[in-house]
């Protein structure tokens, strides 16, 4: 068990307090605390489109539509 390798999940390895307090300020201070709720509701309308491609894309995939059969001409 101690020589197990850890690993991080995405790209986030340490990621503590401090480094998010230091983010949220920095965003603050870039977008400002009225434009806020604008810039997340931007970023979450993003994040739900990309989903949402990514669910087509592999729903498409995953199951193929059959043809329509055509009627022989009488």
């Amino acid at each position: 068990m101690l020589n197990t390798p850890v690993i991080y999940p995405l790209f986030f390895p340490s990621v503590g307090p401090m480094e998010l307090a230091i983010i949220v300020t920095v965003i603050l201070i870039l977008f400002g605390p009225g434009k806020l709720p604008e810039v997340f509701r931007a970023l979450g309308d993003g994040v739900r489109q990309f989903k949402d491609a990514s669910r087509s894309v592999t729903g498409d995939t995953a199951t193929p539509t059959a043809l329509p059969k055509e009627n022989p001409p009488a």
